[in-house]
């Protein structure tokens, strides 16, 4: 029953997504005409840029902020809206780096990514739906032995928030699915509305004097003590340059777009449930995400609709169905909903390094250019992370957490544009040959 879905399409507008239908404000910003000055220009009008603003405004700092299209028009107004713990995959491979005592530190940070987003809604009053609770999901008896360590792990960090490990036969406490072997539940992380977190925060930076420019799309930049960004009918001039395009940097800056590949990941929404199937289905009403390499994630929204996600995409190509393409996926955990109707369909491009970890910091040949991508799908608390960190780099405040990011290098994709997405896609394909293995395993 695929009746009344939304088609995505490519323009300048939002994605014909579940969230631009339940946006709760309509902004507008203009296009760049004319010659700005500010202490900093931002190009990208995502999480990242804004909270970059944010952070700079409440400094003291004048900034300019270019968005190519509309604010939020990328992964920041399109994503599964899961607010979750960490930042990167596998922290200690960066220990020959940073140091134990550095990976301790972005373990921490990976914490306090997640108390930034929820002060910042706090503070600003943003209707964006917030609610607590979420639980990772366990494919295999083995990723259940490494949700035991996790627990223990972030209790040693100080983690404040109840954290509770379920076996196989909890887990309808959770959701309704006999696909899993058990779970770890987090109540310091949770779910909310993208699109209306960033359309509040862009409110936000606008109230702090923060000047925002839509349809605004760089066409080059001049770099030097002073920065000038052009665009078709504008220029800014600025002291400091941040960069917060993620995976659609494009050839903006071919240093940084060599070293993050655009993926596609895609949602479908299902019709409006009641509130019995509801509950039948996530009890309730956390986040959800299992741990394959193409993973399931998935959570209700504030209207009783199963948000259902997945499925990256190297290829460069989106699905021509995302919902033929996704709906076999989301039977295959709730085979209950085969007759619920899907409402929308929608996709997008997430960035992702080639070692996982957030790319922040600042370019050693133009000191005074920031930047900030390569969130590997997990961007919604680290690119408020990133935002703090960029704003006390520029600042030229204390940031451990700057210099710790900066330090860990990040290998350019080989091949150029021709062949970096085929070359990660056979990657890929590895891990997930590795995952059916695994899963075939008992252990």
């Amino acid at each position: 029953m695929n009746a009344r879905v939304h088609q995505p399409v490519h323009s300048s507008q939002h994605a014909p997504s579940y969230y631009a239908a339940s946006a709760n404000r309509q902004l507008a910003y203009p296009p760049l005409t004319g010659e700005q000055v500010a202490d900093v220009c931002i190009v990208g009008g995502g999480y990242s840029g804004l909270n970059t603003a944010i952070e700079l405004a409440e400094r003291g700092f004048s900034v300019v902020l270019l968005e190519a299209r509309k604010i939020a028009w990328g992964a920041s107004g399109r994503n599964g809206g899961q607010l979750i713990r960490g930042v990167g995959h596998g922290l200690e491979q960066f220990s020959g780096v940073i140091g134990s005592d550095g990976v301790q530190e972005l373990k921490r940070l990976g914490l306090e990514a997640v108390e930034i987003v929820r002060r910042r809604i706090e503070h600003f009053a943003i209707d964006c739906d917030l609610t607590w609770g979420y639980c990772d999901l366990a494919n295999k008896p083995r990723d259940l032995e490494g949700f035991l360590e996790d627990r223990e792990e972030l209790r040693e960090l100080g983690y404040r928030h109840e954290l509770r490990v379920l076996q196989a036969g909890d887990m309808h406490q959770v959701v309704g699915s006999d696909r899993y072997v058990g779970g770890l539940i987090d109540m310091g992380s949770g779910h909310l509305h993208p699109l209306n977190l960033a359309l509040g925060e862009a409110a936000a930076a606008h109230s702090l004097g923060v000047r925002l420019f839509e349809q605004s799309a760089v066409t080059r930049i001049d770099y030097g003590n002073e920065v000038r960004v052009h665009s078709a009918q504008g220029l800014v001039r600025a002291k400091h340059l941040v960069l917060a395009c993620n995976a659609y940097l494009n050839d903006l800056n071919p240093e940084l777009g060599g070293k993050v590949l655009p993926a596609g990941s895609y949602i479908i929404a299902t019709e409006p449930l009641s509130a019995a199937q509801a509950r039948t289905l996530i009890p309730q009403n956390m986040a959800l995400c299992d741990q394959r390499v193409a993973l399931d994630y998935y959570r209700l929204s504030a209207d009783r609709r199963l948000l259902f996600g997945g499925a990256c995409h190297y290829s460069g190509r989106d699905p021509a169905d995302i919902a033929a393409y996704m709906r076999p996926k989301m039977l295959e955990v709730f085979p209950q909903l085969a007759n619920i109707r899907i409402d929308y369909q929608w996709g997008g491009m997430i960035g992702i390094g080639a070692n996982r970890l957030p790319q922040i910091g600042r370019l050693h040949s133009q000191p005074n250019v920031f930047y900030a991508q390569a969130y590997a799908g997990h961007g919604l608390n680290a690119t408020h992370l990133a935002g703090r960190l960029l704003a006390e780099a520029i600042a030229g405040q204390e940031s451990r957490g700057f210099d710790l990011f900066a330090k860990v290098p990040h290998m350019t994709f080989p091949g150029g544009k021709l062949l970096r997405s085929p070359l990660l896609a056979l990657g890929m394909l590895w891990y997930r040959l590795k995952d059916a293995l695994g899963n075939a395993n008992p252990l």
